[in-house]
């Protein structure tokens, strides 16, 4: 009895017909992944489509390609029916999709195309297709383990990545700064190289007269003995 109820609730998961108030009609202008597509309403208005409970390889990771052909054969230039959710931070309308009676998030999973999104779904008839889909190595299944990814993890993976790397590259730049006031504070002094036998014609300003004097010892420029370098660039 147990089994024959799931059985139901799988073919419910499955095929449920679309007959909600709020659903929306429209027809499939283009699919750009395999959980995000375009579609126009009666009114011609364009909606941006995320099919929701379910998550599709991201573009740079193995079998996104062949996600968005599965959803694209069963949905491109179709008329579907949108049973919205929610609308995500995107603004894309968050909805289980039909065609017909065909659920299409279902099918996805089925055909092992994408994984259920634990975190937004708790269907169990989605997650015995997905454990179905992985015992038959359908679809993304069929790839290595290592290739078999999450997207969430991989998006949480890239998010990590690029923070660290913003902090690295605030901590150069911040050793870059802290390098360039440091030689700029000490311009005064580090600017100069001694030289013991330097004399007055040939130094250009006081503040050398007084580097030349006071740190390398060059008593040459104090001709007179009067504790002042250079009497005609220091007075």
């Amino acid at each position: 009895m147990r089994s024959s109820l799931f059985a139901a609730s799988l073919l419910l998961a499955l095929t449920s017909p679309p007959t909600m108030a709020g659903d929306i009609a429209c027809k499939v202008a283009g699919v750009h992944g395999g959980d995000t597509f375009t579609c126009l309403d009666s009114s011609k208005k364009q909606l941006t489509v995320r099919l929701a409970e379910i998550d599709t390889p991201e573009s740079a990771q193995p079998y996104a390609i062949q996600s968005r052909q599965v959803l694209s054969d069963l949905i491109s230039a179709k008329k579907v029916t949108l049973r919205v959710q929610d609308t995500d931070r995107d603004g894309r309308t968050v909805a289980r999709v039909y065609v017909g009676n065909t659920n299409v998030n279902a099918q996805m999973v089925r055909r092992g195309a994408a994984w259920v999104f634990r975190q937004f779904s708790k269907d169990k008839a989605l997650i015995h297709l997905e454990d179905q889909a992985r015992a038959a190595k359908r679809g993304l299944w069929s790839l290595p383990e290592s290739e078999r990814m999450p997207p969430w993890e991989w998006r949480q993976a890239g998010s990590d990545q690029r923070e660290e790397s913003g902090e690295s590259a605030n901590l150069l730049a911040s050793r870059s700064s802290n390098s360039e006031s440091s030689l700029a504070g000490g311009a005064g002094s580090s600017s100069f190289s001694c030289d013991t036998h330097k004399r007055c014609s040939e130094i250009s300003s006081c503040e050398e007269a007084n580097f030349q004097q006071r740190e390398c010892g060059n008593n040459l420029l104090d001709g007179n003995r009067d504790g002042v370098p250079c009497d005609s660039l220091c007075r």
